[in-house]
C-alpha cells in the first residue's frame, strides 16, 4: 500500500485502464465496495435513510453507484444532484440507478440520519466554489445536527494532494479506493475514519514513481527481529541513552522505559554527573554513568559496553554538550540515533553533522521546528514539502530522518522511505518524543537498520497512544466520547501511552477483510 499525490493516483488509474480495465468498471467497483463497506459498518444508521450529493465528474459517478447498491438493498435512499453528470461514466450510471431510488431539487438535507458526499474527488484543488460550495455548507449543517457524513474518495474541499482543506467537508468516515492519498493523512480531522478499498488496481497500484509505503500492522510483523527462546539481555542487546542535563533528567528517564517495554535487554544512562543521583533513584532498572570527559571514559561507558546508543534526550544546548556529542560521534561506530538537543546542537551546521554521521546506521528524529532550525527553513516550509524534504537532508547527511508529525516521514538517503499514520494527539506532549527514542534506539541497536527501524518505531509509537485511547473510552462515561465514536483523548497522559506500550507490538496479524486494505482510525475530538 502506497501513499500517492492525487497526480500519482491518477497515474495508477489511468495505468489500470491503458491495460485493458474498463474506467466504468473501476467505478463501478469502487461504488460497489464503498456501499458494502458502508452497509457493514454503520447499518443502523442506514435505516434512518440516506441522502447522496453528487457533482458532475468521476466523484459523482461513484456516488450514483453507492445510491444505487443502497437503494437495491431496501434502504431508502434520496440524491441530491448539485451539479449534472457530465462524464460518460458518470451519466451510465446515473441512468441507471434513477429507476431505485428518489432525486430532490435544492440543497436541503432532510431527515436522513446519513450522508454521503460524492461532490469533488481527488483531482479537485481549492475552496469550494458557487453550487458546490452551497451543498457543502448544508452538509455541514447537517453534520452539526448530529448527521453521520461520509466521504467518497476524498471529503469535498479536501486537497488529495496537500492536505489543504479550505471550508471543505468534514466527514466521519472516508472511503477511499486502491492507494491511500497524502492528504488523507494530513487532513485526519476532515476525513474521520479512513478506510482504503480494492477496486481492482492490481499491479498497477504500484509504480517506480518515488511513492512511499505505509507501514501498518502487517509491515511492522513481518519486519519486527524475534526474540528467541533462549534470549538473555545481551542478545536483546544493550543501548546507551546520553542526555539529562540538570533539571531535565525526565526526558532521559522516559526514553529509558520506553526502550525497556519495548525489549531491550539492558540500558545504561548516561547523564550530567549532577543528574546520576537523580536517575538512579528514578530508573532502578536501568545503569547509570555520566558523560564521558575523555577517550578513557568514553570507552568505559559507551564503546566497550553498548550495542546501540540514543543521543539527545534532555541533554541540553552548550558548549559542553557540543563536546560531549562530538566526542560520542568520533568515537562510537555502531549504529546511532540522534534526537532532540543532539540535532539543536547542530542547527545551521548540516556539513559538521554530516561528518559526524560518516559511515554508519544512524537516525535522525526531529519534529518540524528542529528540522528547520538544523536546515535553516522555515516550519511552515517543512509542513508543507513534509513528504520530501526529509529525503533531501538524508542525502545531505547520509543519515535516515524520521521527520515527526501528521503522518510521520521516514526518509532514507537512497531515496526510499516509509510513512506511518498510526497516532493520536496523545503524542502532542511533552516527553512525546523521547518515548519514540527508546523505542527506535531499541530496534536500532538490535537489528543496524534505521530506515526499517525508523518505521516500526513510528508505528509502535503511534499504535500505543491508539490503545490508550480505546481504554480510556471503554472505562469512562458515554459522555466522554465523540460523535462519532472516537475516544477523547483529554485527560491522558503519556504515562497511558506507556502502559498501552508492551501491547502495541504484533505476534499475530489480524485475518484481512476483503477488499479492506487498509484502516485508520478517527482521531482528535469530533465537533
Amino acid at each position: 500500500m502506497f501513499v500517492v499525490s492525487s497526480e500519482q493516483s491518477a497515474a495508477r488509474d489511468k495505468a489500470a485502464i491503458g491495460a485493458g480495465v474498463p474506467s466504468r468498471a473501476l467505478m463501478q467497483r469502487a461504488g460497489a465496495a464503498a456501499a458494502a463497506e458502508l452497509m457493514l459498518r454503520e447499518h443502523r444508521r442506514l435505516a434512518g435513510g440516506v441522502r447522496v450529493f453528487t457533482g458532475p465528474g468521476n466523484n459523482g459517478g461513484d456516488g450514483w453507484v453507492v445510491a444505487r447498491a443502497l437503494a437495491a438493498s431496501g434502504i431508502a435512499v434520496c440524491v441530491v444532484e448539485v451539479i449534472p453528470a457530465k462524464t460518460p461514466d458518470a451519466i451510465a450510471e446515473r441512468d441507471l440507478a434513477l429507476p431505485l431510488l428518489r432525486v430532490e431539487e435544492g440543497f436541503g438535507t432532510g431527515a436522513e440520519s446519513v450522508v454521503v458526499d460524492a461532490l469533488l474527488g481527488t483531482g479537485s484543488s481549492g475552496a469550494p466554489r458557487g453550487a458546490i460550495s452551497a451543498a457543502v455548507a448544508a452538509i455541514d449543517d447537517a453534520r452539526r445536527r448530529g448527521t453521520f457524513v461520509v466521504a467518497i474518495d476524498v471529503p469535498t474541499g479536501v486537497d488529495a494532494t496537500t492536505g489543504d482543506a479550505p471550508d471543505g467537508v468534514v466527514a466521519d468516515l472516508t472511503l477511499t479506493f486502491g492507494t491511500v492519498k497524502r492528504g488523507h493523512l494530513v487532513a485526519r480531522g476532515a476525513c474521520g475514519a479512513i478506510v482504503v478499498l480494492d477496486i481492482g488496481l492490481g499491479t498497477h497500484a504500484s509504480q517506480d514513481d518515488g511513492a512511499f509505503p505505509i507501514v501498518d500492522e502487517a509491515w511492522v510483523a513481518r519486519h519486527v527481529p524475534p526474540i528467541p527462546a533462549d534470549a538473555h539481555k545481551g542478545t536483546r542487546k544493550k543501548l546507551a541513552i546520553v542526555g539529562g542535563a540538570p533539571g531535565m533528567t525526565g526526558a532521559a528517564i522516559l526514553a529509558a522505559r520506553a526502550a525497556m517495554r519495548s525489549g531491550v535487554g539492558m540500558v545504561r544512562l548516561i547523564v550530567a554527573p549532577e543528574s546520576l543521583p537523580v536517575v538512579q533513584a528514578a530508573e532502578p532498572f536501568a545503569l547509570a554513568g555520566v558523560w564521558p570527559v575523555d577517550d578513557t571514559s568514553l570507552e568505559r561507558e559507551i564503546i566497550s559496553w553498548a550495542d546501540g546508543i540514543v543521543l539527545g534526550p534532555g541533554l541540553g544546548r552548550s558548549a559542553e554538550t557540543r563536546a560531549v556529542v562530538d566526542r560520542v560521534l568520533a568515537g562510537w561506530g555502531g549504529p546511532a540515533l540522534l534526537d532532540a538537543d543532539a540535532l539543536n546542537v547542530f542547527d545551521g551546521d548540516v556539513d559538521a553533522l554530516a561528518r559526524g554521521v560518516a559511515q554508519r546506521s544512524v537516525l535522525l528524529t526531529p519534529h518540524p521546528a528542529e528540522f528547520a532550525r538544523l536546515a535553516g527553513a522555515s516550519v511552515e516550509g517543512v509542513l508543507e514539502h513534509r513528504f520530501e524534504v526529509g529525503g533531501e537532508l538524508a542525502r545531505r547527511t547520509g543519515a535516515t530522518v524520521l521527520l515527526k508529525g501528521v503522518p510521520t516521514v521516514i526518509s532514507a538517503p537512497n531515496g526510499f522511505g516509509l510513512v506511518s499514520a498510526a497516532g493520536t494527539p496523545l503524542l502532542a506532549a511533552a516527553g512525546s518524543g523521547d518515548i519514540l527514542s527508546g523505542i527506535a534506539g531499541t530496534l536500532l541497536a538490535q537489528t543496524n537498520d534505521a530506515l526499517t527501524s525508523g518505521g516500526i518505531a513510528a508505528w509502535i509509537h503511534g499504535r500505543a497512544a491508539e490503545l490508550a485511547g480505546q481504554r480510556h473510552s471503554r472505562s469512562t462515561l458515554h459522555a466522554l466520547r465523540s460523535v462519532n465514536n472516537a475516544p477523547r483523548v483529554r485527560g491522558l497522559t503519556l504515562d497511558d501511552a506507556l502502559g498501552a506500550l508492551s501491547e502495541s507490538w504484533p505476534t499475530t496479524v489480524r485475518v484481512p477483510r476483503y477488499p479492506v486494505l487498509l484502516e485508520l482510525p478517527a482521531v482528535g475530538e469530533r465537533q
